[in-house]
């Protein structure tokens, strides 16, 4: 028996249009920022490709609009992240947060660390340059995450009922977001991920594994080559020599020695690209030495001379939440990012690829949603993004980086990207002038992102994370999943601070202050001066009147 056809339908997933950028932001002299003109999406000749919704339309609900209006950014925003109000008692321990935004303020200065020696002060509040690793998250992102939960939860593309339509609604208005937030041409060009490394390995793996079926994909094969430096993250190099070992293309490196003090445009010379070179997976900030490479002389050089279906990959893990990032402008064919490093949720990233390039790459995983039709014998696949996004979805955490982009555009990008330059600029003369501290990569003349790698010749970067830690200042130690460029350093492990717009100048002193602090203390160990186990400051050699007083 055959069914009737049914009455109402809703077309695929990939003509979604549910959320429509904003209006345009207010002019210049107004003291809050918006979300980008609906323009930021027109192709290049003026057609939008996100028409306005009507005013009946349910869509324009989805777009917030965050107003800050305190001239200093870091106090402005402090209230929306309760973490940030941790406190310590002298054991180390969490006590109960703050929830004032102006006692932070207020006692930024003498709440801070106790000395470096592990005594600590009583009652001293969290510093956190970690945001490298993750960024925290205002209460508009888990907010939005508990709302979806309580009010809509269900899956997305596939129901009749209204929940499904809610959720479905939320979670594309949140690709929508993301395709304004990088100005995609095509909200179809952006696919959802787990994070970043999920995005590089999709590119890899598509790109080197032949799906069968008589079909014609992008491949690379045997004689082709794929060009990364020494300088990536372990994602953006693992996957590659995979894809290498599984194609028999041969992978080659820009060496750390041409990329750690700025990136050397002319060490691309001498055939390292060339007609054989296939694709190019760099990164956009080194989340070790945080050099901003200049990747517009990078992808002319590479499109001059590498094969002419040459793809470039961007690792814009460390860029997209501080800096504003025209796809479009940078004339890549691919870009990845974080959500979690960018206010949003942990466990979702995203995607940009060109929509011709992403339609004519074989699919990453098999399953629901990324099928146009499956029978016995084959199956034929949906277009970008739902075929590359098989399976139930990361709905939530799409909706909660959603709000995250919101946020950052009630502030403004921009806003965020002139803070850090000058925040980082004052963290790394700070960090120079500490004696005993050497700063990674370069000195002066290189554009850098609000974030200093260091060493020191008296304590392992892992003790030094450690006893910093016993101040409230959380940091990261380690090699921060970059092996190679450490071993190319000279160095296994580094100490890292990294600033984001909520941070403070007084962090940053007070950080300093709890670092030179601890190297007094590791070279008193061997210098003969010890610690004033009451009060945690350095004092000197002491007698059988005045013992030392260990940490642990």
């Amino acid at each position: 028996m055959s069914l009737p056809l049914p009455l109402l339908s809703r077309s695929s997933s990939s003509s979604y249009r549910y959320c429509y950028p904003p209006p345009p932001p207010p002019s210049s002299s107004s003291s809050s920022s918006t979300v980008p003109p609906t323009s930021s999406l027109s192709d290049d000749d003026g057609n939008d490709d996100y028409p306005p919704p009507s005013s009946s339309s349910s869509s324009s609900s989805w777009w917030k609009d965050y107003k800050f209006n305190d001239p200093h950014l870091a106090h402005s925003v402090i209230g929306d992240f309760p973490i940030l109000s941790t406190r310590f008692d002298a054991d180390g321990k969490m006590t109960s947060s703050s929830s004032s935004s102006s006692s932070l303020v207020d006692d930024e200065r003498d709440a801070g660390g106790g000395g470096g020696t592990g005594g600590g002060k009583a009652d001293r509040r969290l510093i956190y340059l970690d945001s490298a690793a993750t960024s925290h998250k205002p209460s508009v992102v888990t907010d939005a995450l508990i709302s979806y939960y309580e009010t809509m939860n269900s899956n997305v593309h596939r129901g009749a009922h209204a929940l499904s339509r809610e959720s479905t609604e939320a979670y594309e208005c949140a690709r929508d977001k993301v395709a304004s937030f990088v100005n995609a041409r095509d909200r179809n060009e952006v696919i959802f991920t787990s994070g970043a490394t999920e995005a590089i390995n999709l590119v890899a793996t598509s790109l080197s594994c032949r799906e069968g079926g008589g079909r014609e994909y992008r491949l690379i094969g045997e004689g082709d080559e794929i060009l990364i430096t020494e300088a990536e993250h372990h994602s953006n190099i693992v996957p590659w020599q995979m894809a290498a070992s599984r194609t028999g293309a041969t992978l080659r490196y820009v060496p750390a020695s041409s990329v750690s003090d700025g990136f050397d445009v002319s060490a691309l010379m001498g055939g390292l690209v060339n007609d054989r070179t296939k694709l190019v997976s760099i990164q956009h900030v080194s989340n070790v030495l945080g050099t901003i490479n200049p990747i517009g002389d990078i992808v002319d050089y590479v499109r001059d001379n590498a094969s002419p279906d040459v793809l470039i990959l961007l690792d814009a893990c460390q860029s997209v939440p501080h800096m504003k990032v025209d796809v479009r402008a940078l004339g890549v064919d691919f870009v990845v990012a974080s959500g979690h490093k960018m206010c949003g949720p942990t466990g979702i990233g995203f995607l940009w690829g060109r929509e011709d390039v992403l339609n004519g790459m074989a699919p990453y995983k098999g399953g629901g949603e990324m099928i146009d039709e499956v029978y016995m014998d084959g199956s034929t696949y949906a277009r970008s993004p739902a075929r590359f996004e098989a399976g139930t979805p990361p709905i939530a955490q799409a909706i909660g980086l959603g709000a995250a982009i919101d946020y950052i555009n009630g502030i403004g990008i921009d806003r965020i990207h002139e803070y850090e330059i000058e925040l980082g600029d004052y963290l790394r003369r700070r960090l120079e002038d500490v004696e005993g501290v050497t700063v990674l990569g370069p000195r002066v003349g290189v554009e850098r992102a609000a974030l200093c790698s260091f060493v020191s010749d008296v304590v392992h970067p892992s003790d030094l994370g450690t006893f910093l830690d016993l101040e409230g200042v959380a940091i990261r130690s380690g090699h921060h999943c970059c092996q190679p460029l450490h071993r190319a350093l000279g160095h296994s492990h580094s100490a890292r601070a990294s600033l984001y717009f909520y941070n403070t100048k007084e962090d940053v002193d007070d950080f300093v202050s709890a670092l030179e602090g601890t190297l007094g203390f590791f070279r008193s160990l061997t210098s003969g001066t010890t610690v004033d186990g009451e009060d945690g400051n350095i004092v000197a050699e002491t007698n059988d009147d005045d013992p030392f007083v260990p940490l642990f």
